[in-house]
């Protein structure tokens, strides 16, 4: 179990009910070939198809996904059961765990508070973490493993922290030492939001800030910044200005009493057959900061994957940002600064260089403030529109928004580890335009 853990934490380091009345209406789609900016059944048969496959294959207990275009339901479908010992299967209304996809909406609450005129792109951190003002960059390490230490030459800015540039750890299975000593600090077990930031604090950096993309603890220190500007728990922060003006009812960083009943099942990937396995929060487990018992308050509401959502939840959020900021004639951000979310922060100087994540990115694929964008898709070798902003989690729960296209897309399953993922991934994106006629 203490390796499962081990590997679960470099992943994290990485129907019954009708449409909600806040959802818009679904679209009847066309039989046959799809003609231009429409679906056919035909083809969302074959996404459903591939979807299911994995399911029936045994490398996911059950999988969701829900299609939208230009603001309508196109297809919503879910295959599988949300709990083993019942045998209770997926529904529309199922609460899954979302991990890392809590750092675009945590993103979201930055700028919103950016909008407030209450930061700028190229403040220092310090300004509100002063607790990093001596922060120190591995350069090297002596022979008996000890890191040979460096002055960073300056504080990160808020667009490098925004935008995983700002040289942060986040303990991921890479080989450098700086991860090591995060995961052997074992912050993810922080005792509060404070303690969390005394621990980054007194650990050294990847690189010098600007200097690559790693993805990192940073969307949890904005979590930290969001609560230090607005004087509220990250939680009634999202809450208020978030999940309550875009009805995201059941989202949020615990799961009440009445509701636990629908928290679907996680999985991780056994090391030995690569097959998945339930994930029980023991004692242990909990400890580790990687699973939770989501009936109890986290000890920090984590801004880089503590929330849980449902499937139309998270649909709301990312039709608002297909929207412009808007939903339902509730205004979250400007047009302009979801533009800006969706703008490549990455430096030049970082673009290029091999990462933990294995993202290949340069001048056609970079990473804005809080969600990946492909600013050339063709070039990047996807089939998205120009603008595409996305993310994932580590129980391999996707999104994406394109723009260009109009589509909105969320996939929700729960299992930590393997290629599922990617594979998911690829084959929900390949099929989603291989049906859209354009």
């Amino acid at each position: 179990m203490t390796r499962m853990f081990a590997r679960i934490a470099c992943g994290l380091v990485a129907i019954a009910l009708p449409l909600s009345a806040f959802a818009s209406p679904p679209v009847a789609a066309q039989a046959g070939k799809a003609s231009a900016g429409a679906f056919s059944t035909a083809e969302l048969a074959k996404l459903d198809a591939a979807m299911d496959g994995f399911v029936d294959r045994g490398e996911l207990a059950g999988i969701s996904t829900l299609l939208i275009h230009r603001d309508r339901e196109v297809a919503f479908h879910a295959h599988g059961q949300r709990n083993a010992v019942t045998g209770a299967p997926l529904t529309r209304d199922t609460i899954f765990r979302i991990y890392s996809m809590t750092k675009p909406i945590t993103a979201v609450a930055m700028m919103i508070l950016y909008e407030q005129g209450k930061w700028t792109l190229d403040d220092p951190i310090t300004r509100f973490l002063p607790e990093m003002a001596d922060l120190k960059v591995v350069t090297g390490e002596t022979a008996d493993g000890k890191p040979i230490l460096a002055d960073a030459v300056r504080p990160p800015t808020m667009r490098e922290l925004m935008s995983h540039s700002g040289g942060f750890a986040y303990g991921m299975m890479d080989g450098r030492l700086a991860s090591t000593l995060f995961r052997q600090r074992n912050v993810a077990a922080a005792p509060s939001a404070n303690a969390m930031v005394d621990m980054v604090a007194g650990l050294p950096l990847l690189s010098q800030p600007g200097a690559e993309w790693a993805y990192s603890i940073s969307s949890d220190l904005q979590g930290v910044i969001v609560e230090r500007i607005s004087g509220q728990s990250l939680g009634a922060f999202m809450r208020e200005h978030i999940f309550g003006p875009l009805a995201m009812r059941d989202t949020g960083f615990t799961v009440p009493a009445d509701k636990l009943a629908r928290l679907v099942d996680l999985y991780a990937t056994d090391p030995a057959s690569g097959k998945p396995v339930p994930v029980i929060a023991t004692p242990a487990a909990v400890a580790t900061g990687l699973v939770r018992d989501y009936a109890e308050p986290p000890k920090v509401e984590s801004g880089g994957g503590g929330l849980v959502s449902t499937i139309d939840d998270y649909a709301r959020f990312a039709r608002m940002l297909a929207r412009g900021g808007a939903l339902g004639g509730r205004r979250i951000l400007k047009p302009e600064t979801v533009r800006l979310m969706g703008t490549n922060q990455i430096p030049a100087i970082a673009l290029g260089k091999p990462n933990a994540n294995k993202i290949a990115f340069s001048p056609a694929l970079g990473y804005g403030l809080g969600v990946m964008v492909a600013t050339d898709p063709q070039a990047a070798g996807l089939p998205d529109g120009k603008g595409t902003m996305s993310w994932d989690g580590a129980a391999s729960t996707w999104f994406w928004v394109d723009p260009a296209n109009d589509i909105v897309f969320v996939g929700m399953v729960q299992r930590m580890g393997g290629p599922v993922r990617l594979q998911l991934e690829a084959q929900s994106r390949a099929l989603v335009y291989e049906g859209l006629g354009r």
